[in-house]
């Protein structure tokens, strides 16, 4: 459990608005026939001219292979972890999810976002709103001495109320020096979400919420996630530091 100081805080939450802000100038660029490796190109030009650095490329995966991208972005039935191409193009009527981490004078933070491509049906923005709900759901249970099942609760409950499930396989997790630290966050009520948080602690909430079953499958590229019934994926995510009496959020604009 890594707790940090005013002064590392401080300096994520600096990170954390400059995340946002690339994370806005990305959704501004995100409209039918954009091409999705234009928006990779674009998300590493926002990351360095912000005096950042990109954390998923060269991000170690199977077999040896390096993740080759700044952004994951997944399209429609796509969880998490797809790889931006020169052929992929986005189309109207799709929804896209863009997961981007930076490193900012040593600490990282990380985000998601899912946006509409166009004019979409009223399912696909059905899933981006109460994916976006259960978040904030879950964010509001977070403070000092709550355990990792507060949370869970908060977004299992909203998100099967409306008829949609959680992804078991992923989780969110503890960030800052490393991308990945602990504790491992399940969206779902679990054995493991006895863990009590503590004030000072940095975490990456990220509910994976699917429009059919929770399962999923790995494709041949080893990194990205699909659902298993082909059905729709969202995906929000943000950094946020655990306080005495709530969570403050740090990758949104204020």
């Amino acid at each position: 459990m890594n707790v940090r100081s005013e002064k590392e805080i401080l300096i994520m939450k600096e990170g954390g608005k400059i995340l946002a802000k690339i994370m806005d100038e990305i959704g501004r660029n995100i409209f039918p026939g954009q091409k999705s490796d234009f928006l990779d190109k674009l998300s590493e030009e926002f990351v360095f001219r912000n005096h950042g650095e990109p954390v998923f490329k060269g991000y170690p995966g199977p077999e040896g292979k390096n993740f080759p991208s700044t952004i994951c972005l997944s399209v429609d039935d796509e969880v998490v972890h797809g790889i931006p191409r020169s052929d992929r193009v986005l189309n109207e009527g799709e929804i896209v999810k863009i997961d981007i981490g930076i490193r900012y004078r040593g600490f990282i933070t990380d985000m998601a976002r899912t946006f509409p491509v166009g004019k979409i049906s009223a399912r696909s923005m059905a899933i981006i709103d109460v994916t976006r709900r259960a978040l904030d759901a879950g964010i509001k249970e977070i403070k000092d001495g709550a355990t990792l099942n507060d949370y869970a609760r908060a977004v299992q409950q909203l998100a099967e109320k409306e008829g949609f499930s959680v992804i078991r396989k992923l989780v969110g997790h503890g960030v800052g020096k490393k991308l990945h630290e602990d504790p491992m966050i399940p969206n779902f009520v679990s054995g493991e979400g006895n863990f009590v948080i503590h004030s000072g602690m940095t975490l990456a909430l990220e509910p994976m919420i699917n429009e059919g079953d929770f399962r999923v499958t790995i494709g041949k590229d080893g990194w990205t996630y699909r659902t298993a019934d082909g059905k729709l994926s969202a995906h929000f995510e943000d950094t946020v530091v655990v306080r005495k009496t709530g969570a403050e959020i740090i990758t949104r604009q204020s």
